[in-house]
């Protein structure tokens, strides 16, 4: 899975690169082409317009700190994902210094803000903004539910200027997330059936089963609560190896920056399920 991680806003020079296209010889489409290195990318419809890499991040950013006071980015961390040989990129922006702390009766943990946009430039995905948070005592990160993002596609209607708009106006109330994230850690589970809640929530049994297993060891060090369950979640979505038992199969495809950022997309689903949001002590 590439990723590049700076201390500064500088974008990869894989990822900054023009975008230019040729005709293929079906009349409709065309080869979306690394104006840098001449490689073939992706085929894209005829009509299929998007802004480079460089060109939608500098904007995210700009629009970033507008928003923000200098001393919440004073310490942001960026880290670059790409796949689909960089056709598909992925900017996730670590604020420490927007923090909350989370406790529960045994124990506390820190939180910071996230900002995560996504950009395509093969028709893989649409221009999208999330919001979220990040745990700094096991580094699982999460995005928050569908109403904190925003999309736009890349067609020929689509501008730059349009979408920026729409990211102003659904930046995230960081602070008023993290109070239902406390309110959860003071939700006591001890005496809930989160097996059987589990169950009913995820599709697939052997999922359901390794994921009551890592809430039982978010458990131990976080206490029964539903903040412990929402630990396990987030780190299905942080991690895919022998820590959680959630491996990613490879299929060679370069396509596991995206298999990570459709698990958080999942626990952003999980998360808004009424069946947790109703979940109460027993």
């Amino acid at each position: 899975m590439p990723f590049d991680i700076n201390n500064t806003f500088d974008i990869p020079t894989k990822l900054d690169f023009g975008v230019e296209f040729e005709p293929t010889k079906v009349n409709d489409k065309k080869y979306v082409i690394n104006g840098d290195t001449g490689e073939y990318i992706g085929i894209v419809g005829k009509g299929f317009t998007c802004a480079s890499h460089g060109d939608f991040y500098r904007r995210v950013y700009d629009t970033i700190t507008e928003n923000l006071l200098p001393s919440e980015l004073q310490n942001a961390k960026y880290t670059w994902r790409s796949a689909r040989d960089n056709a598909w990129s992925m900017l996730d922006i670590t604020l420490p210094d927007m923090q909350v702390e989370i406790s529960t009766d045994k124990h506390t943990t820190t939180l910071g803000n996230r900002i995560i946009s996504l950009h395509g430039i093969d028709g893989s995905c649409s221009n999208q903004a999330f919001f979220g948070a990040i745990d700094f005592f096991c580094t699982n990160g999460s995005i928050t539910g569908e109403y904190d993002h925003v999309r736009k596609k890349n067609t020929s209607n689509f501008t730059l200027e349009g979408f920026i708009y729409e990211l102003r106006r659904a930046r995230t109330d960081f602070y008023q997330q993290t109070a239902k994230m406390q309110v959860w850690a003071e939700t006591d589970l001890k005496y809930v059936n989160v097996q059987s809640l589990l169950d009913d929530m995820i599709a697939s049994n052997r999922k359901s089963e390794k994921m009551y297993e890592l809430y039982c060891h978010e458990a131990s060090q976080r206490g029964w609560n539903k903040w412990a369950l929402y630990s396990a979640f987030t780190n299905y979505a942080s991690y895919a190896d022998d820590r959680n038992g959630f491996s990613l199969r490879n299929t060679g495809n370069d396509t596991q920056a995206i298999s990570m950022f459709s698990r958080e997309q999942e626990v952003s689903k999980w998360v808004s399920d009424s069946k947790f949001l109703t979940l109460e002590a027993a």
